[in-house]
């Protein structure tokens, strides 16, 4: 290893106690992807810890759209952005990128992040997911910009707060980011405890389905009725059934909501539905599926039925170029000591969005851990530095030429070309309340 690179390994090694507070003290901020104010604290605090790399910039992000308890469309706020730029007009350009929202709500108790008696086990509400990620992009960047050839390589952080949503605020922003960059690379936590990458991605599809019926009194006039529960409930079986003959694609009929009063036939019911796919032909195969079952019910006496929202992450496959960014980050491993594997996911990201706005990118430089989305969640200590130090020497070898990388600026045109095409096509609501 060179004399450079040891020292900043070894610099990063240094910074266990603090990668380990701020993870700390960051999840003891509630920043619940809803949760404004919460939202609004983590992000002064992140101004003030990246202090070291420049001056956080806040970016205003877009609005989502759900379908609310009464069936109707409506629009919400989401979590601003916060973006440094610090470009190389003469080399490489990486986005540096993750989420600072949790699907931790403030009023979940408790949240007291605990450290294991050995120190081994950090557990809380987003030591993993992903505040543990960014804690490892700070101080990999630090330790690239104070030992690393940082002249020879240019990057942008961009932090969002609605990833735990789906992105539908920040997506075109992102979609931006990637037509400026060459590579990204995206710190959502590892697969599982072994520290294994995400390879191919699925994509994934967020729908609701209003079912509309008539109203009557159960007792006086239930024949002048139609009751929308039912009417949704045969929807949903016939839902399900598609995964029968699907493929690799899956349809997950979350929940159905509607009724109140047991002496009233029910008029308005809605369907939350899932689809994840493999590729794009699965993608368009499933979509056609579900608007030919809810037609056929929208033609049905006495009810109409509406379909909201779409693909709002594209499937993400792995091509020459990705392969080629994921061997060059298990080849940084294999020389820090760490044996790294790669493996496709049903899972999903931005980093969906950023390879479907033409950006290679590796999405899983977060920490290792697991239980993410449950009070078990936690990560293993001695990764944040494990992590940190990976992704510091894969800055420095893209920078000095030591990892081999196609010409600056070769896939920007390609990006720039898709990134508005990319949010038109992909940019659908989220419909995840």
């Amino acid at each position: 290893m060179p004399q450079r690179q040891h020292e900043m390994v070894t610099w990063i090694d240094s910074q266990q106690e603090r990668l380990l507070a701020l993870v700390t003290e960051w999840c003891q901020i509630s920043s619940h992807s809803l949760d404004p104010a919460g939202l609004g604290r983590m992000r002064a605090r992140l101004i003030d810890d990246f202090a070291p790399l420049g001056r956080l910039a806040g970016k205003a992000a877009g609005r989502r759209l759900v379908v609310d308890a009464s069936g109707q469309q409506i629009s919400q706020p989401v979590g601003d952005m916060l973006s440094l730029r610090h470009p190389c007009p003469t080399g490489l350009n990486v986005l540096l990128a993750i989420h600072y929202d949790t699907v931790y709500p403030a009023t979940a108790e408790p949240r007291q992040v605990q450290l294991s008696d050995d120190g081994q086990m950090l557990k809380g509400p987003g030591v993993t997911d992903a505040k543990g990620g960014l804690a490892v992009l700070l101080v990999a960047l630090e330790a690239f910009m104070r030992f690393g050839p940082a002249d020879r390589l240019g990057w942008e952080v961009l932090l969002n707060g609605d990833e735990e949503l789906g992105s539908p605020g920040s997506a075109a922003e992102l979609a931006v980011a990637a037509s400026r960059n060459d590579l990204g690379l995206l710190f959502e936590p590892a697969l599982d405890e072994t520290g294994t990458l995400a390879a191919a991605r699925k994509g994934s599809a967020n729908l609701a389905i209003v079912v509309r019926g008539q109203a009557a009194h159960a007792g006086r006039h239930f024949a002048d009725g139609s009751n929308a529960v039912t009417a949704a409930a045969e929807l949903a079986v016939a839902l399900d059934h598609l995964n029968t003959n699907s493929g690799t694609a899956t349809f997950n009929v979350a929940a159905i909501d509607g009724g109140a009063a047991v002496n009233v036939v029910p008029d308005l019911a809605i369907i939350r539905l899932n689809i994840r796919v493999a590729d794009q032909p699965e993608a368009d195969w499933a979509i056609t599926e579900v608007q030919r079952l809810v037609a056929e019910f929208d033609q049905r006496d006495r009810l109409t039925a509406r379909l909201y929202g779409g693909f709002h992450c594209p499937p993400k496959p792995v091509d020459e170029t990705t392969q080629q960014l994921l061997d060059h980050v298990i080849a940084c491993g294999a020389s820090l000591g760490q044996q790294l594997t790669s493996r496709p996911t049903g899972g999903v990201c931005d980093g969906n969005k950023l390879a479907a706005a033409g950006l290679p990118c590796v999405d899983t430089l977060g920490v290792r851990g697991g239980g993410i989305h449950s009070p078990a969640e936690y990560l293993l200590v001695k990764s944040l530095t494990e992590r940190a130090k990976l992704t510091a020497c894969l800055l420095t070898g893209l920078a000095d030429g030591s990892l081999a990388w196609p010409e600056q600026g070769r896939f920007r045109q390609a990006a720039n070309d898709r990134a508005c095409k990319s949010h038109q096509s992909n940019g659908h609501p989220s419909l995840l309340q």
